[in-house]
C-alpha cells in the first residue's frame, strides 16, 4: 500500500511539473476551464489536493456520462488539463489500515 501511495505521489508531482513546463494549449485561466468542463461535459468537482509548489490538483467528473478530468491550477491562476477519461465511478469504501 505504501509503495502504491509513493508511486501515486511521484506521479502527481511529475504531472504538476509537466503542467508548469507546458503552460500552453492545454492551459487557460481557471474560470474558463471550469466553465467549459461544466457546460460542455457536465463535470463537477469531486475531489482536490495540494500539490508541489502551491499547485492545486482537482478531479472533475460527471456521474451521468462517466467522463472525468484532472486539472492542476498553478499559483498564477492558470489551470492545465492533465488527464481525462471515461468510466468514472464514485466509491465510498473504507481505506485499508496502514500496514
Amino acid at each position: 500500500m505504501q509503495k502504491t501511495l509513493l508511486n501515486m505521489t511521484m506521479g502527481l508531482g511529475m504531472m504538476v511539473l509537466a503542467a508548469q513546463q507546458v503552460h500552453a494549449r492545454n492551459c487557460a485561466p481557471r474560470d474558463e476551464v471550469i466553465k467549459r468542463l461544466t457546460e460542455s461535459y457536465g463535470e463537477t468537482r469531486q475531489g482536490l489536493g495540494i500539490a508541489r509548489q502551491g499547485a492545486v490538483m482537482e478531479l472533475y467528473a460527471s456521474e451521468q456520462s462517466g467522463s472525468w478530468t484532472i486539472t492542476v491550477t498553478l499559483p498564477d491562476g492558470i489551470t492545465c488539463l492533465v488527464a481525462s477519461g471515461q468510466a468514472y465511478e464514485m466509491t465510498a469504501e473504507a481505506l485499508p489500515p496502514n500496514v
